[in-house]
């Protein structure tokens, strides 16, 4: 990876988000963000010494979601924290996302139900890149990308700068679609 910086770097901390998405057998899908932070030195902490490369948070962060992005279960599990049992007695609280929806006011909802001291600051965290990542995976899978027979605006235009209904992208890939009004489709009413 460059940088612009011409100063030399020592590298000092990494920090790894992973998102996968998973379509089930059952009909519904499960979304998981998994987060990663190692120090490239052995690094004192509170509780004791982490030696360099051993992982100081590990967490994985899993919803799953039917096709109208309703989260129907959840579940948070942190394999490395810097405070074990103590960090780790949070990761219940994570069903608190079950009955949100990730694509109507998900992400005020996590700030209200899981801030603060009533979450852990790195899995509320990882909750934000959730519905992204569902609207990603449903992308050719759920929703058309290109959908000339129904009639129906793709889920995509009018989410982006790129994909406003007056610009020239709409107006060279989704011809049908151009100077349609600046509003998105409501996903969630739209059907699989």
């Amino acid at each position: 990876m460059s940088s612009p910086s011409t100063s030399s770097r020592t590298l000092i901390h990494t920090r790894d988000i992973k998102t996968q998405a998973f379509r089930r057998d059952d009909g519904l899908w499960d979304i998981e963000a998994t987060l990663l932070d190692v120090k490239d030195k052995d690094f004192q902490l509170a509780s004791g010494v982490k030696p360099k490369g051993e992982a100081i948070h590990q967490m994985v962060l899993t919803v799953t979601i039917d096709t109208k992005f309703n989260v129907v279960d959840a579940h948070a599990n942190m394999h490395a924290a810097p405070y074990d049992d103590h960090c780790k007695a949070i990761e219940p609280d994570y069903k608190k996302l079950i009955g949100l929806n990730l694509a109507k006011g998900f992400r005020g909802a996590v700030k209200e139900r899981l801030s603060g001291i009533s979450g852990c600051s790195h899995l509320t965290e990882l909750c934000s890149v959730l519905p992204t990542v569902a609207i990603q995976a449903f992308g050719g899978e759920v929703f058309k990308i290109v959908d000339h027979e129904s009639g129906s605006m793709p889920f995509q235009l009018n989410r982006c700068h790129a994909l406003r209904t007056d610009g020239e992208t709409v107006k060279m890939y989704h011809r049908a679609w151009f100077g349609a009004p600046l509003t998105p489709v409501e996903m969630s009413k739209k059907e699989p």
